[in-house]
């Protein structure tokens, strides 16, 4: 945060704050909160990058940190993509690797102030980083994964995306819209074309995605619009501030907040 206010991030995937923003940004504000983007490294079809995933996350965070007083982490780049490992390019670390990685950081952050991590995931593979939130909140830590399902589901329908989350699973309308409004320069020609659904996937975890698509591609695509994208990033946003709300609380009201009371 600059002496105006104003906050300094820059338009790719990395933060541009100096330790002077953070300390400015920090002062008096408890508790601190950080955003760490999770991406992936793998396959995305023929038209789409390797690192879509983590574009994306990033994308999600830094509108984040747009419009609420966090700390924006840079991404962790390679994740768990083991049902990609098929295509070339595709890198994989293991869940046990990634689960120390997320831990070390918010142990890390806490003994700079910051007691609070978002964890913000952009690859449904990492299925681990739930349980690392799951077990921090057990030990008492102040964590959360960011979006959830719900969150995704809003977002769809808020943005006009046609394709159900169930058949928009990897590299389809969701995906390709927000690059398309986010770093379009990256989306190269052929999303248009390259459909391609199976929606019964329940082996997956078992024969990995070549089971279920030559291309590498699972969802419509060719429907996404970089109109969708914003829209879906601007959702995605506001929904955050229900987590920001209910992490920054005292303990004894989010246990009276009614959401979680069910």
């Amino acid at each position: 945060m600059s002496g105006s206010g104003a906050r300094t991030v820059v338009h790719g995937v990395m933060p541009a704050d100096t330790t002077e923003d953070v300390r400015a940004r920090g002062a008096g504000v408890s508790p601190q909160v950080a955003v760490l983007p999770v991406g992936s490294f793998e396959q995305h079809g023929p038209y789409l990058p390797l690192a879509t995933d983590t574009l994306v996350a990033c994308a999600v965070a830094r509108e984040i940190a747009a419009a609420y007083p966090v700390h924006l982490l840079p991404p962790v780049t390679v994740a768990c993509s083991h049902e990609h490992a098929a295509w070339p390019g595709t890198v994989s670390i293991s869940a046990v690797t990634l689960h120390a990685v997320v831990r070390d950081i918010a142990d890390s952050l806490r003994r700079s102030g910051v007691d609070t991590l978002v964890v913000v995931n952009g690859h449904g593979g990492n299925y681990v980083l739930g349980n690392v939130v799951q077990e921090a909140s057990a030990r008492g830590e102040r964590m959360a994964l960011f979006p959830a399902a719900e969150d995704w589901e809003t977002a769809r329908e808020r943005a006009g995306v046609l394709t159900s989350l169930l058949t928009d699973m990897h590299a389809g309308e969701i995906e390709t819209s927000i690059l398309l409004h986010a770093h379009p320069e990256f989306v190269r020609p052929g999303y248009e074309s390259a459909d391609f659904t199976a929606d019964d996937r329940r082996h997956l975890l078992t024969t990995g995605m070549s089971a279920y698509t030559e291309s590498g591609v699972i969802g419509r695509p060719s429907l996404g619009s970089a109109e969708k994208g914003k829209e879906l990033l601007a959702s995605l946003t506001e929904a955050f501030g229900a987590y920001f709300e209910l992490l920054t609380s005292p303990a004894e009201d989010r246990e009276n907040t009614p959401e979680i009371r069910g």
